[in-house]
């Protein structure tokens, strides 16, 4: 089968992307599903149903296992109903069939489907369906777990076992589905739940290397790539893609790295992937044969992608070939392309007029991660005019980031109602400066309901009732959004992808490495200004391993782009001329932490 798209759609929050495989998966394209809100999940399926004429049953939350069966459910219409799109397309002829020349005008110039075409249309029109069959492809239904969001769930009181945990029950859910495609864990290791996904048989290899549903693992540097591969290699799993994403140049949760940039991590994977194959795989053949499961004839495939920032066919291509990846991730530019994700008219209008001033890094997160949002999202409009009030958070309809703990020991979450009233009665009874209570009153009142929040578009969209949840809408792009600033068809978005048009009407993006680096030198700048006169060990130790790495990367960007003979030719010596700008403002960081270590010194002593 002929490779498709060298780009992917990454989950984008929870209900931007939520039926983004049925919009473009019949057209050869990878997107991902998030599992964490089986109540919209369910609403939806209910009207797919409706509109494809398909018998319904509402799976209610009275029933056991409800949470699992909605997502097979969902997950199961929704691979009938692109399976049949597909089919649709498979049956059109080059004169008749829109979709199929649609197919064919998203490829590539490249595309090795469009050559053969080419030389053998004669051929085609006289066996189309066998032709098709053998070189026509469905994109990938994925689905994306946030391993964090795990939370403990009670039935008539008593906690029920772990397996009925959010993420577990998300995982189960979509290894009893049909669907033959990839699991993308991210948020980090949790070692329950990768444990639990030896219970199904669909995760391991059969005797050709044939995996029916993948793993893949989110990761943002080439040690957390090895310790978890062999993780789960032990038990048998493969990890089939490492998808590496930028700490802070992405959309959504940003895990920042300790200084680690983005062209190093790629080229320490990719000076180290047949290592990390080899090392991998003789842990799981091992694993295979003491579990008494098939072991492979050959060694499983692994592929390595990356995402973040990402806003050029030159960016794109460079990141393909110099260091030899198999997919591009483009996340947040497809938030301005309704023929593939579901963003309602009020956000949409903000996300194309949104500066980089606009676009920045929040503590709303119940998470207790940095979130990337946009300002003036109408869920902090919302959230706000709660504050004015007097009733400041949310009345948590769905509970999934209720995983902090009350004085009970049940969950709670800290965007919640209950949870923001008992810290605020706490802060009454404390005496503190008004500066002290002012920021302590801010850091209680800020986190926001995007449990809720981050699906509300699909409901809007789908003209669902939202009284139970509100209107509000939080919204997660990236930094790259600045420079994107309409309404886009999947055509054109595909075709900047591929480098057949630009639909960036700005002059001034910079290079997505030198953004990304101006990220952690701002971050860099943030941590240092939060860390006073008396610096402890851990946080000397911290700042100073941030700043090495930085250097570092520096260092490796100013030799690559002083090698490259062909790439960035228009910007590289712009380029080069940041790379030393960045340098000098990281110098200057430097030397703001020299001192933060002779005042803690100094405080020491006295």
């Amino acid at each position: 089968m002929i490779k498709k798209h060298s780009f992917h759609i990454p989950v984008m929050g929870i209900g931007f992307t939520i039926d983004t495989p049925l919009k473009v998966a019949h057209l050869g394209i990878d997107s991902v599903i998030s599992l964490v809100d089986d109540m919209l999940l369910e609403k939806l399926r209910k009207v797919y149903s409706d509109k494809f004429e398909i018998p319904y049953t509402e799976i209610s939350d009275k029933i056991d296992d409800f949470r699992a069966k909605r997502i097979t459910s969902y997950l199961n219409l929704i691979n009938g109903l692109v399976e049949k799109k597909f089919e649709n397309l498979k049956a059109s002829t080059l004169e008749k069939g829109h979709e199929f020349k649609e197919y064919l005008n998203l490829l590539p110039s490249t595309s090795k489907l469009k050559d053969e075409l080419s030389v053998s249309t004669e051929k085609y029109m006289s066996d189309a369906s066998n032709w098709l069959k053998n070189n026509l492809s469905l994109g990938s239904i994925d689905v994306n777990i946030m391993t964090k969001i795990d939370k403990d769930n009670f039935k008539n009181g008593e906690q029920l076992p772990v397996e009925f945990n959010d993420a577990h029950a998300a995982l189960r859910g979509f290894a009893n589905s049909d669907l033959s495609s990839s699991l993308i864990l991210s948020a980090g290791m949790n070692p329950r739940l990768y444990g639990y996904m030896e219970n199904f048989k669909d995760f391991f290899p059969d005797i050709n290397g044939a995996i029916k549903k993948k793993i893949v693992l989110k990761v943002s540097d080439y040690r957390s790539a090895l310790i978890q591969g062999k993780f789960l290699a032990k038990k048998g799993l493969w990890v089939s893609e490492f998808r590496i994403e930028s700490g802070l140049n992405c959309g959504g949760h940003a895990f920042a790295t300790d200084g680690f940039l983005m062209g190093p991590i790629l080229a320490e994977f990719k000076e180290n992937r047949d290592t990390l194959i080899q090392s991998v795989h003789e842990i799981l053949v091992a694993a295979l044969e003491n579990k008494g499961r098939i072991i492979p004839g050959t060694p499983l495939d692994l592929k390595i992608t990356a995402q973040g920032g990402v806003g050029t066919a030159e960016e794109h291509n460079f990141l393909l070939d110099h260091y030899e990846l198999n997919s591009i991730g483009w996340g947040s530019p497809f938030l301005l392309v309704p023929e593939a994700t579901v963003v309602d008219s009020k956000s949409m209008e903000k996300l194309k007029e949104a500066k980089e001033k606009d676009l920045y890094l929040s503590d709303i997160s119940p998470l207790g991660v940095p979130f990337n949002s946009l300002e003036g999202n109408t869920k902090d409009i919302e959230k706000m005019a709660k504050v004015a009030k007097g009733r400041p958070g949310s009345s948590c309809p769905k509970k999934y980031l209720a995983l902090a703990k009350d004085a009970d020991g049940k969950n709670i979450c800290t965007a919640s109602r209950k949870f923001q009233h008992l810290k605020l009665k706490e802060l009454d009874a404390e005496i503190l400066s008004e500066r002290d209570r002012s920021k302590k009153f801010e850091d209680i009142i800020v986190k926001s309901c995007i449990c809720v929040g981050l699906g509300t578009s699909a409901l809007l969209e789908n003209d669902l009732d939202t009284k139970k949840e509100g209107e509000g809408v939080s919204i997660c792009p990236g930094p790259n959004m600045a420079y994107f600033s309409k309404t886009l068809k999947l055509k054109e978005m595909v075709g900047h992808i591929y480098g057949k048009q630009n639909v960036i009407e700005r002059t001034d993006r910079p290079n997505m490495f030198i953004k990304e680096l101006d990220l952690y030198l701002d971050y860099l700048k943030n941590r240092i200004a939060e860390t006073n006169a008396s610096m402890n060990k851990k946080q000397e130790k911290y700042l100073t391993n941030f700043s090495k790495n930085m250097f570092n990367g520096i260092e490796y960007y100013n030799q690559m782009f002083k090698s490259l003979k062909t790439q960035f030719e228009d910007s590289r010596l712009l380029i080069l001329h940041q790379l030393e700008i960045s340098k000098r403002t990281l110098e200057v960081l430097e030397s703001k932490i020299d001192i933060l270590k002779m005042q803690a010194i100094a405080a020491k002593a006295s």
